[in-house]
């Protein structure tokens, strides 16, 4: 008992090593703030396309951003994303290829998340999408369609919960107003 408890712990860390180098790699390749956390294992950046996030923003286990050679996937300041998130620039018509069209049905198109938003577990983000600032998107929501500044949005049907002009530092403020 002991030994597999000592092997599973060399493993373990052999794991944490290899995931901290891919991060450092990930940094090389893409334009990631200094702040930017990796919040967790197994998260998966890849493409040619450029990938950019700013301040104070992490990304949680499990999750993936993808971007293609031409697009551009923008995630802004002060953004927490959840686990099991998958944000993509490139997608297929699945009518296309049922009906054989194997070479067309393509779509392209750069993702756009603002600042100070939260992205919920497990979701979906679409090529072509930009989420406005001060979002929050529930947990398993598709996001098909554009987001305005400071929607709260649940389901694949992206019903819009709440919609609020405030923005964040307005939202801070008042916040500190009514501790004093």
């Amino acid at each position: 008992m002991l030994f597999e408890k000592v092997i599973l712990k060399v493993f373990s860390k052999f794991e944490s090593l290899r995931w901290a180098y891919q991060y450092r790699l990930y940094r090389q390749k893409y334009d990631l703030s200094k702040s930017f956390r990796f919040n967790g294992k197994e998260i998966i950046l890849y493409g040619e396309g450029k990938i950019i996030i700013g301040d104070n923003t992490y990304i949680g286990s499990y999750s993936s951003i993808q971007s293609v050679e031409g697009c551009v996937v923008e995630i802004g300041s002060n953004c927490k994303i959840s686990h099991y998130v998958k944000i993509y620039t490139k997608n297929y018509d699945s009518s296309k290829i049922i009906l054989g069209d194997t070479e067309g049905g393509e779509s392209l198109g750069n993702v756009k998340i603002g600042n100070n938003c939260w992205i919920g577990a497990g979701v979906f983000i679409k090529e072509g999408i930009t989420i406005g600032n001060n979002c929050v998107i529930a947990a398993n929501t598709v996001v098909y369609k554009d987001i305005p500044d400071g929607s709260v949005v649940s389901s694949s049907k992206l019903h819009t919960i709440k919609s609020s002009k405030l923005n964040y530092s307005e939202t801070k403020r008042k916040a500190n107003q009514s501790e004093e």
